[in-house]
């Protein structure tokens, strides 16, 4: 996955818009970070899940999903590691992000995070 990659999932949820904090891109949605891009360095990003959350992607793709060191770390903030990210799994974290960040009203109306595959025939 590219940095424009992650970028257009990012953007592409209700509500989210681009700005900076740190000198890094991040996302954000009723003001607050769910995601940002360039963090530790180029070629990574963060999404801030859950601790249980940051568990099940980090177990599952231990080599995509990093939970970061420290208290940050701890309360669920996870690196990812572009260049070994797949597009579904990366779109289920930020939607999981998403989710936990935005406010009430958006929450309820968007869908429930779904598997984008079509069923089979």
């Amino acid at each position: 996955m590219t940095e424009d990659g992650f970028r257009k999932l990012a953007l592409a949820l209700p509500g989210a818009e681009e700005r900076a904090h740190m000198n890094h891109p991040d996302f954000r949605v009723g003001g607050k970070i769910f995601a940002t891009l360039g963090y530790p360095g180029r070629g990574w990003a963060m999404v801030k899940l859950t601790p249980s959350e940051q568990l099940l992607f980090s177990t599952a793709e231990p080599d995509v999903f990093v939970p970061i060191k420290g208290t940050w770390g701890s309360r669920g903030a996870t690196n990812v590691r572009l260049d070994m990210a797949k597009v579904a799994p990366v779109r289920r974290a930020l939607e999981a992000a998403w989710r936990a960040t935005a406010p009430k009203r958006l929450t309820t109306d968007a869908p429930q995070q779904t598997n984008r595959r079509k069923p089979r025939s």
